[in-house]
């Protein structure tokens, strides 16, 4: 049975832990559910993500549409037969992909017509057509179609794509027709907390299973990401999950769910791994750099994953050096891992009422990247993005 149940809220905060249900199963939350667009995760097996311990995936509507196609899937018996994975799978409509097309794009209350960036074919995308392409891909949990617009964007651009979500959410409601999928809705608003307000009040009137904060994580300072949570959470329903679209890394993972956030994704811990990015208790670290050409011991030692568990440093250090393609599995395992490492233990803090401890202990020990140069890498990586035609990962 579909559904979500709250088993703990933690006493020292806002931080909840409970139980995401599903057809594919039932999933612990807060859960990290790392990002296979096209149905993969780049570099792993299903067999490797379950030793791992991820429980769900997302995958991304829009990519799926045009490669392979929406009947392949289907005629394969659906996504999950289709990639293998026999666990939860959570679909995003694929509207961030269509609207980060810019000039390949043209939106009206209609819906989008835009280019491939495959091939430039044209292509028409509705609310209707987003609930057709999803259910017919078989995801347990799917997203209505929005309309993410531009952080640079004016504020009365900004509410006119609030609007139209709010809009699109209505028929993507009404076009739903299966019973064993839930769909949630999307708060749109910007940086502007009224917006995020009067979103989130609309939406939570229209009862949906769950419900998703979306249009942040685009190269917004984190103060800004975390009072848009601030102010949108509170007048989310309490019985529901709370999805925190596209936030992957490890601090703010931590500071949403300590504002109650239960579900997250983010392709960064994957596309950081492939750069030679690790993380670890204390921050990341460069694999490339020379410090690691003769070290001994694990990444991290307090990581009991495959990589930490076999190779050394020295070995990854070598192998990025030689580009040999086998370390980009090995630091995907390790990054997927530490996620999955750290949803655990704080679900585990939450139960047992000391997540306020565990939230000073983590802030106190990992360095983030640092604001500006975050930005800067951001803003690189959305033009780069942009220029590639939504190639998100």
């Amino acid at each position: 049975m579909n559904g979500f149940r709250l088993t703990t809220k933690a006493p020292d905060s806002q931080a909840r832990a409970g139980e995401l249900h599903t057809a594919h199963g039932t999933v612990p939350t807060p859960i990290f559910l790392p990002v296979a667009s096209k149905g993969t995760v780049k570099a792993l097996s299903p067999d490797d993500l379950k030793t791992i311990g991820v429980e769900m995936l997302l995958a991304n509507t829009y990519h799926l549409y045009l490669q392979p196609g929406i009947a392949v899937i289907e005629k394969m018996g659906g996504l999950h037969r289709f990639m293998a994975w026999g666990r939860p799978i959570l679909t995003d409509s694929g509207g961030y992909q269509v609207f980060s097309l810019a000039g390949l794009r043209r939106v009206s209350d209609d819906g989008v017509v835009f280019r491939s960036h495959i091939d430039g074919s044209e292509h028409l995308l509705t609310p209707e057509l987003a609930i057709n392409y999803q259910e017919s891909i078989g995801a347990d949990i799917i997203m209505v179609l929005d309309e993410c617009a531009p952080p640079e964007a004016s504020r009365a651009q900004i509410e006119e794509a609030m609007q139209r979500t709010h809009r699109w959410a209505e028929r993507c409601k009404k076009a739903q027709s299966r019973n064993d999928q839930s769909l949630f809705a999307i708060v749109q608003g910007g940086s502007y907390p009224d917006l995020r307000r009067m979103s989130a009040e609309y939406l939570a009137s229209l009862d949906f299973p769950g419900y998703a904060i979306g249009g942040l994580s685009l190269g917004e300072p984190k103060k800004t990401t975390y009072e848009m949570v601030d102010a949108t959470v509170p007048l989310l329903p309490g019985d529901k999950p709370r999805y925190l679209m596209g936030v992957g890394s490890p601090e703010d993972i931590v500071e949403g769910v300590a504002r109650g956030i239960d579900v997250f994704d983010c392709a960064l811990p994957t596309r950081v791994a492939r750069n030679g990015a690790l993380f670890t208790d204390t921050g990341r670290i460069n694999i490339r750099n020379a410090a690691y050409r003769e070290m001994p011991g694990p990444v991290d030692r307090a990581c009991d994953c495959y990589t930490c568990r076999t190779f050394s440093a020295a070995y990854l250090h070598h192998l990025f050096n030689a580009r040999e393609l086998l370390v980009y599995r090995l630091t995907t395992i390790h990054n997927i891992r530490f996620m999955v490492r750290l949803m655990a233990r704080m679900r585990a803090a939450i139960e047992a009422g000391a997540f306020a401890a565990f939230r000073k202990q983590f802030t106190e020990n990992y360095r983030p990247t640092d604001e500006r140069v975050r930005l800067e890498q951001k803003e690189k990586w959305l033009k780069k993005q942009s220029n590639a035609g939504a190639e998100t990962i």
